[in-house]
């Protein structure tokens, strides 16, 4: 029996012992025992982590979000609680027809959901969204923040 352990499941040999085989066909998975549950499944949709990329300008905070082949009727942009910047949808699985043979399925279905706590320079009475050739934009306003009066002390001795 060997000193190192056997990370990468049984050896393919089918024996019982602790033989590390860095040959394997079996993999380690580091998540195996993870309980699953609705809140977090096991297998991930691409869209569920849909990537969102957040910019801050001088004028407003910009969000860009990959949503390919989603239409504006399956995207939802929300407000929560005044603070929170919600962004969530749907990709409905397409139809099957019994006579087609697949070949490959990648692409997936199913809801994502995103959620970033905005500061409070954020103007959330205001907040724009454009969906254009598969990328969402949501625009929230800043405040105008005021010019700090800057005057000098003259300094005495």
């Amino acid at each position: 029996m060997s000193m190192i352990p056997s990370f990468f499941g049984n050896n393919r040999r089918g024996s019982s012992n602790s033989f590390f085989d860095p040959f394997s066909l079996d993999v380690w998975d580091p998540f195996k025992d993870f309980p699953s549950s609705p809140s977090f499944p096991r297998e991930s949709s691409a869209i569920a982590n849909a990537r969102v990329d957040w910019r801050e300008t001088p004028e407003a905070h910009v969000f860009k979000a990959d949503l390919p082949g989603l239409k504006k009727e399956e995207v939802k942009v929300e407000v929560e609680d005044n603070s929170v910047l919600k962004i969530s949808g749907q990709r409905h699985v397409e139809k099957e027809d019994k006579s087609d043979t697949w070949h490959r399925v990648e692409r997936s279905s199913g809801q994502f959901t995103r959620r970033f706590r905005l500061p409070e320079n954020a103007k959330m009475d205001q907040v724009k969204a454009a969906l254009e050739n598969g990328v969402l934009t949501v625009t929230v306003p800043k405040v105008e923040t005021e010019k700090a009066d800057v005057r000098s002390i003259q300094i005495s001795g």
